[in-house]
Parts: C-alpha cells; sequence; structure tokens
C-alpha cells in the first residue's frame, strides 16, 4: 500500500469520526426537549417530505431563488457521487477505477460536468445577491458577522471545490490525450480548459493531483463544517419535514388540566367544589409553557438546528415589517444558540446545572414575543417547514401564566373571561340586555 494511500485513509477515518462525534453531540441536544408524538399519519408525513424536503415545492415560491438552490442543492449532491470512485481510488491507489463501465461512465461524467459549471454559476448569483445587490433580508439586524459570514464561505467553498472537480478533469483529459493516463470519461466543459493548461507532463500530473486532493479534502472538510453552520439543514431538512406539524396551523395545544377547568368554569351546570383536574400522563403540572429550551419540545430543538437562516419568515412577518423588534429567524437562532450553551453545560456539569440563564429574558425579550400577532406567516413562509410561533406561544404561555407578566389591556381580558366567562366587562346575566333596548 502505498503513502498516499495510507494518508488517504487515516485522513477518512478522521473526518467520519469527527462528524459522527458531532452528529452524536448533536442528537442528545435535541433530546433534552420534551417528548412529542409526531408517529401519526406516515402516509402524509412521507409526502410532505417527498414534496417539500426533496421536491423544494415552498422555495420555488420565489422562483429566482428557488430555481438557483435546486440548481446548486440538487446539482453538488449529484456530483457527490463520484466521492464513491474517488475513496475507492484513493484507498486503493488506483485512477478512475470505474472507467471500465464505458459509454455510462463517459455519460456520467459528462453529466457531473454540466451540474458542476451549473453548481459554480448559482453560487456566484447567490454571492452577488447577498454582497453586490444586497438583498434586504440578508442584512437584517441578527445577521451579525458570524451569520452573514457563514453563508458566503459556505458558498465560496462550493465555488472552489467545483472549480477544482472542473480543472482536475482538464488536466485529466490532457494526459489521457497523450497517453500517460488511460482513456475513461466525457469532459463537455472541462475540454475548454485544456488550452490554458500547460503542455510539460509532470506538471500537468501535478495539477491534476493537487486539484484531485483539494476536491476530496475539500469534501471531509465541508463535511465536517455542517455542523457549526446554517447549512446542517442538507441533513436535518429531511427529517425535520417529515416530523413537522400536519394539524392546521396555529393550532394551540391546550394542557389538559387547564382545559378541564376552562370548561368548568365555563360548564354552568358543573360542581364548584369538584376536585381539580389532574394533570395528563407525563405532563408537569407546576409549569406552564417554556421558559429555557429544556422546556421545549424536542421538534422545536429540532427546527432550530434545521433552520436555513434565509430569513423569508421575517420578510413575510407583519410585526418585523412595521418595525417590530421581533423577528422569526432570530426567535429560530436564539434557541439554537442557547441550546448549545445549555449541550455544553450538560456535557461539563450534568443535566441538572443551573448557569442562571434561560432563552427567556437572556436570549429572547418580552417586547419581541408580545409583538407576534400569531398569524403563521413565518411558518408558512418556512422552506423547511419550521414553526417559529409554536416556541412564541410556549414562551409567551409561561411568561403570562408563570410570572403574571402580560400588558394591562391583555390582564383586563384575561380577568373578563375569569370572571365573566368572556372579554368584556359585563356579567353573563347582563349580555342581553342589549336586545332589550328600543
Amino acid at each position: 500500500m502505498s503513502i498516499g494511500s495510507i494518508v488517504f485513509i487515516v485522513l477518512l477515518i478522521a473526518a467520519v469520526g469527527f462528524f459522527s462525534l458531532n452528529i452524536r453531540k448533536i442528537s442528545k441536544n435535541i433530546k433534552l426537549g420534551r417528548d412529542i408524538d409526531r408517529s401519526d399519519n406516515k402516509g402524509a408525513r412521507w409526502k410532505t417530505m417527498m414534496m417539500v424536503a426533496m421536491g423544494q415545492s415552498k422555495m420555488v415560491k420565489r422562483p429566482v431563488a428557488g430555481i438557483l438552490h435546486i440548481i446548486v442543492y440538487a446539482g453538488f449532491i449529484i456530483i457527490n457521487i463520484e466521492v464513491l470512485e474517488i475513496v475507492i481510488d484513493g484507498i486503493t491507489g488506483q485512477h478512475r477505477i470505474f472507467g471500465f463501465m464505458g459509454g455510462l461512465y463517459n455519460l456520467l461524467i459528462a453529466a457531473f460536468e454540466v451540474l458542476a459549471l451549473l453548481v459554480l454559476v448559482g453560487c456566484l448569483v447567490f454571492l452577488i445577491r447577498r454582497n453586490v445587490l444586497r438583498i434586504k433580508r440578508f442584512h437584517y439586524k441578527e445577521m451579525t458577522r458570524w451569520p452573514r459570514s457563514d453563508a458566503n464561505i459556505i458558498l465560496i467553498f462550493e465555488v472552489l471545490l467545483m472549480s477544482a472537480f472542473l480543472i482536475m478533469n482538464a488536466a485529466d483529459l490532457a494526459l489521457q490525450t497523450s497517453g500517460t493516463y488511460h482513456h475513461a470519461g466525457a469532459f463537455p466543459i472541462s475540454s475548454y480548459l485544456v488550452g490554458m493548461l500547460p503542455t510539460d507532463t509532470i506538471t500537468l500530473i501535478y495539477i491534476e493531483r493537487a486539484c484531485w486532493w483539494f476536491h476530496i479534502v475539500g469534501i471531509f472538510i465541508f463535511l465536517n463544517y455542517l455542523p457549526y453552520s446554517k447549512h446542517f439543514h442538507i441533513i436535518l431538512a429531511f427529517p425535520n419535514v417529515f416530523y413537522s406539524n400536519l394539524r392546521p396551523k396555529g393550532e394551540f395545544n391546550n394542557m389538559a388540566n387547564v382545559k378541564k377547568e376552562v370548561e368548568l368554569m365555563m360548564d354552568p351546570n358543573a360542581d364548584p367544589y369538584a376536585a381539580p383536574a389532574e394533570p395528563a400522563e407525563g405532563e408537569d403540572p407546576g409549569k406552564f409553557g417554556a421558559k429555557d429550551v429544556t422546556d421545549l419540545t424536542w421538534k422545536n430543538l429540532m427546527d432550530a438546528y434545521s433552520c436555513t437562516e434565509c430569513g423569508r419568515c421575517s420578510s413575510m412577518c407583519p410585526a418585523n415589517q412595521t418595525g417590530k423588534l421581533l423577528s422569526p429567524r432570530k426567535i429560530m437562532m436564539d434557541t439554537r444558540d442557547r441550546l448549545e450553551e445549555v449541550g455544553k453545560n450538560v456535557a461539563k456539569h450534568g443535566k441538572e446545572h443551573n448557569d442562571g440563564k434561560s432563552l427567556l429574558h437572556d436570549y429572547i425579550t418580552e417586547e419581541e414575543l408580545r409583538a407576534c400577532t400569531s398569524c403563521n406567516a413565518c411558518t408558512e413562509a418556512c422552506p423547511v417547514n419550521i414553526d417559529p410561533l409554536a416556541i412564541i406561544v410556549d414562551l409567551r404561555r409561561y411568561l403570562i401564566m408563570e410570572e403574571s407578566k402580560s400588558p394591562e389591556e391583555w390582564t383586563v381580558m384575561f380577568n373578563n373571561i375569569e370572571n365573566n366567562g368572556a372579554p368584556w366587562a359585563f356579567s353573563q346575566a347582563d349580555r342581553l340586555k342589549w336586545a332589550e333596548e328600543d
């Protein structure tokens, strides 16, 4: 076995191992959330996943960005099918080991080249949209230095990977033409680059090998960058859409014990001395809503890791667009950041550790929560079915039911409902008096 093969195997094991450790960490963090059953209606879930995650049906509602995203996403994934050949070549020390497939191999390499060019162009257009045209939603206040840099890093990285792929093929074609390498593959795009390369055989071999190593090591780096990036949605989009809420948008998840009390209050025949309702199985009777990420469900936490930070939610949010502090994208980013912090604390100090901080107040303010109109525009706009409203409602529920913090207008309404069974300041006995007037 050559030194090159040994180095490659070491890099492969390290890349896969490190990626697995990061996946395990994220999985543990998501499991810190409360349990919720999303195992119902599997047929509808598979259909939704195929349409939204695979077919990207919600992306194309904005045609330019949607079509470009499909090209970049599909192109990058399909091109990396060739990684299988590169891995086998790297381990065995062979060169284009699948070349024996003849015409089919030629067709595949030609298709990969066309896709590589499309991905390259798509990424350049995205870079122009972000940095030259400066699309507004990419520059909201929550898009600080790192979120903006993250998007650019991944786009530049893909440009470099696709460029290396095409230059590698161009050098390979030149070496095949000279008889140094065996003939394998068709190169409709990279053939135009051959004239730009030197003609010296040794130099061509160095260029081809350098691009080969850059391409595969770059993919290893890309793989391990994903868990630290918003681009982790490449992996999580599929399970996140599969487990998305299939019930009507905005339907509240009533707490069973609270609902029972309200029903008794509204029932004129109810026994006022009846025992309080028992909490549902697994439900904590001592807490209403959510204060920190561990009070949210695992699906809320998966939403946070799946956020693409595209800003479609915030650009459609009426509160945000009228100058309110609320940004649904920030809600998801804050949830993910706090979850990362809690996950590190749990790993270091144990699950019972309290760092004196919480998602509510330390990350998300009361003003943000009160600005939400519960219109569900954010959930409807999200291309991977993330539900920021579910988090907002749970945080707001804690704010009101646990901390008794609500605007004066809300407090008056709540008191009226409690005392009169309706939001208005009239007793039930007086409610129909208006009909008696002339």
